[in-house]
């Protein structure tokens, strides 16, 4: 069973984590702490294997933008990257 993983940037900490089903208290989540930079592949990688997931065969980082303030053009702009994963044992998580 697949899930997605994204990462964001909130207040100057990415984050990543995995979508489940039910309450978005219980998705699993890395916290790379405060950083200028985008966490490099390897690092998310990383991250995710800590949370007991992997990619997904063929799966790649997409990447998009949105405003922070929904239908206004002049408001900062945020990233948001998704990608798709599986638990590391195959199952569900």
């Amino acid at each position: 069973m697949g899930h997605t993983a994204q990462i964001s940037n909130r207040g100057g900490r990415w984050r990543l984590y995995v979508t489940l089903p039910g309450p978005v208290s219980r998705w699993p989540e890395h916290d790379f702490g405060p950083t200028p930079t985008v966490p490099t592949p390897a690092e998310r990688s990383r991250a995710l294997a800590g949370l007991g997931f992997v990619f997904t065969e063929g799966a790649e980082w997409e990447w998009r933008e949105y405003s922070e303030t929904l239908d206004d053009d002049t408001s900062p702009v945020r990233l948001l990257a998704s990608v798709r994963v599986c638990s590391r044992g195959g199952g569900a998580a």
